[in-house]
């Protein structure tokens, strides 16, 4: 799996999560960013294009080599400048309080350990800053649930770890931010993937 996971899925990602329809969501995510925002699961760089003029510069983290070789034409194109600062959202080389806000997008259904990454963004946020996400996760219908969880090892196999029945609101409530708006909807697609979280969420320091 070392090569399809390397080389093969973060064209897969990139294009799966660059269609059209998901241009509203990453839209309305990263609405209202400013100042010096970290972003964990970067990617291919899809969110670059929606970075609002108030944000002064993007500290970008992501693992993949070649999602980073993909995201060097739209990084160069973009009036934020972005720097790429680390590979493990679990372990951020930025120092404490050094970020006005944080970016995860379909990023905490994978990382292995979520709580410890929204702790470390706990940390390089400042007090008073926000997390601002968008994530897929659990469902509210039981037979939607069912089948993320006959489908979740399958899941987790093929996609480079994403987990279908992460709790997104709790997970980020239990790692210490404090929610301030919340939206949860089904998004267009097959159902046990398309339950979509996003919102903004407080670090009350």
């Amino acid at each position: 799996m070392g090569f399809y996971r390397e080389h093969i899925l973060p064209r897969l990602v990139d294009r799966a999560c660059g269609i059209a329809s998901m241009d509203g969501w990453r839209a309305g995510v990263t609405a209202g960013l400013q100042g010096r925002v970290v972003e964990i699961g970067f990617g291919s760089g899809l969110n670059v294009a929606h970075y609002p003029a108030t944000v002064d510069v993007v500290l970008a983290v992501e693992p993949a080599a070649v999602a980073r070789r993909l995201a060097a034409r739209r990084v160069a194109s973009s009036l934020v400048p972005v720097e790429h600062i680390g590979l493990d959202g679990q372990a951020i080389p930025l120092e404490d309080g050094s970020c006005d806000a944080a970016l995860s997008t379909f990023t905490l259904c994978t990382v292995p350990e979520a709580r410890l990454a929204l702790a470390e963004l706990r940390r390089v946020v400042r007090p008073g800053g926000h997390l601002q996400f968008l994530e897929h996760g659990l469902a509210p219908d039981p037979k939607v649930v069912a089948w993320q969880r006959r489908l979740e090892p399958l899941q987790r196999r093929l996609a480079g770890g994403c987990h279908l029945t992460r709790d997104i609101p709790a997970i980020i409530t239990d790692a210490g931010f404090v929610l301030d708006h919340v939206e949860q909807r089904y998004a267009k697609g097959p159902r046990p993937w398309s339950w979509f979280t996003t919102g903004i969420a407080v670090n009350p320091g």
